[in-house]
């Protein structure tokens, strides 16, 4: 049996350093899949689509698989490599990212299952807020993530404090439903499925502050105080 000759140092951080490249750039392809589906639950709330919603719940499927397979990549290199210091640190992130892009996919989700639940049901508050709370989040998401391949502490901190603005408007949605539902019990029903697809907004909004915060320990080796200097 031939015994294999070690690579050369030098190659072997080359070829960990285009590992990390492919993670990264997987990393943002699971956030375009993410993307995609909650503009498109929302979409098929807007327009009472049910089979667009369909498709969103369909696809979930592929955005887990996605996390599974940045996973598989990651502990691969923790075995292989056997990173130290900044490169174990990012490695790390991007297991933690690819949860939160995960559930993120599982609220989305949500939103569409919602949809389909609602079937005919009479809107008991115009759509104004809830897709404005999409795209916020969504904008969230895809900063924090290009926070984290750039390194850029100063994106992710602008992540954070972005999160109010879904808060304020998740707040406001939530006092215009209960105002609703007290002044009609009949609304009760299709006001709390609204709740429902606002506070998976809200929630998505908190995933990606915890991308921007995996940003802020990747660079710095310390995760950010939950405070109001983050927020």
């Amino acid at each position: 049996m031939v015994t294999p000759e070690p690579q050369p140092r030098g190659e072997l951080r080359e070829r960990f350093h285009r590992q990390l490249s492919e993670l990264q750039d997987h990393t943002l392809e699971m956030t375009s899949m993410v993307d995609r589906a909650i503009e498109r639950s929302v979409e098929a709330l807007v327009n009472r689509d049910t089979a667009l919603a369909r498709v969103v719940i369909d696809e979930d499927q592929l955005v887990n698989e996605a996390g599974y397979g940045i996973h598989d990549q990651c502990v691969a290199l923790l075995a292989q490599q056997s990173p130290m210091a900044g490169d174990l640190r990012l490695v790390i992130s991007v297991t933690a990212i690819a949860t939160d892009l995960e559930r993120m996919g599982d609220h989305a989700e949500g939103i569409a299952r919602i949809v389909v639940m609602m079937q005919d049901e009479p809107l008991v508050k115009p759509l104004v807020d809830i897709p404005l709370m999409s795209e916020k989040s969504r904008e969230m998401m895809n900063n924090a993530v290009q926070a984290f391949v750039d390194r850029d502490t100063d994106a992710a901190f602008a992540v954070g404090r972005s999160d109010d603005e879904v808060d304020e408007l998740y707040n406001t949605v939530y006092s215009d439903l209960i105002s609703v539902m007290v002044t009609d019990q009949s609304t009760i029903e299709p006001a709390t499925h609204l709740l429902w697809v606002a506070h998976n907004l809200e929630r998505i909004a908190d995933r990606a502050t915890n991308i921007a915060e995996r940003t802020v320990y990747t660079v710095t080796g310390e995760l950010p105080q939950m405070d109001v200097s983050f927020y």
